[in-house]
């Protein structure tokens, strides 16, 4: 006989119990802890490597992962003049990273940003950031006006070219950095899960077992994808981000 296949319900992917504060404002649940350990323990990393006096592997991880941020994502996307957005844009990258890569850590096993409250607010923050950079930069009048009225086009056209570029720079910008970052690793946490509840279900004792090694190996070849993923994930928010900033900083010409 056939062992019976049960997938959880998807509710039990992404939802979870709160640890306190059931049904308040103030309920902390798993998404909650490791999105606080997404902060914490880049902070606590940090702070070792600035104690180290002799040049140790932490200290050559930290100081590799922010030459990596600044030379890949800032110099690349922005140049020199964007150094100074060098903090806030490796923070989006530990954070994102660290947040992902919780779904391949036993008894976590679940990606802080596939639910949508985390991408949705760093995308929030990279949204006035930009904003923010392309007012002080050019002023008001000449950030909408490089924004909303790109140049070379017959000025008749504004009437079409005008809204859509309101609707791509102003929304779809960071509904798009929400939306690829929280569709990416929730699709990575169900398939995880999928192969998970295979292996699970051939490891009973039934003739299809013999195919569970094809299930597994694939299955830990999925962790390490995913892996991957989370890295690339942290990598193209932040430099997006940077990309943004950059636009907001020049005006077109």
């Amino acid at each position: 006989m056939f062992a019976a296949l049960h997938f959880p319900p998807i509710d039990n992917l992404v939802k979870w119990p709160a640890y306190f504060g059931e049904g308040t404002f103030y309920a902390y649940n798993k998404i909650a802890l490791i999105s606080t350990l997404a902060v914490v323990i880049p902070a606590v990393l940090f702070l070792l490597a600035k104690r180290d006096m002799v040049p140790s592997g932490l200290q050559n991880v930290v100081e590799g992962t922010v030459e990596f941020v600044e030379k890949q994502v800032v110099m690349s996307a922005i140049g020199p003049d964007g150094l100074k957005y060098l903090p806030l844009l490796l923070s989006i990258f530990l954070f994102v990273f660290f947040g992902n890569i919780f779904e391949v850590i036993p008894t976590f096993q679940m990606p802080a940003n596939a639910r949508m409250a985390n991408p949705m607010v760093l995308a929030a923050v990279a949204w006035a950031t930009f904003i923010g950079v392309g007012i002080k930069s050019q002023g008001f009048s000449g950030f909408m006006k490089s924004s909303l009225f790109p140049p070379g086009v017959p000025k008749a056209l504004y009437i079409l070219v005008t809204p859509i570029e309101f609707l791509s720079t102003f929304l779809l910008r960071p509904f798009g950095l929400a939306v690829r970052l929280f569709a990416n690793m929730l699709a990575g946490h169900i398939l995880l899960v999928t192969f998970g509840v295979l292996c699970i279900a051939l490891w009973q004792k039934t003739i299809l077992a013999v195919v569970l090694p094809f299930s597994f190996a694939t299955l830990v070849g999925l962790t390490g994808f995913e892996v991957m993923v989370s890295v690339i994930q942290a990598f193209v928010f932040s430099l997006l981000t940077a990309v943004y900033i950059s636009l907001s900083m020049h005006a077109h010409h």
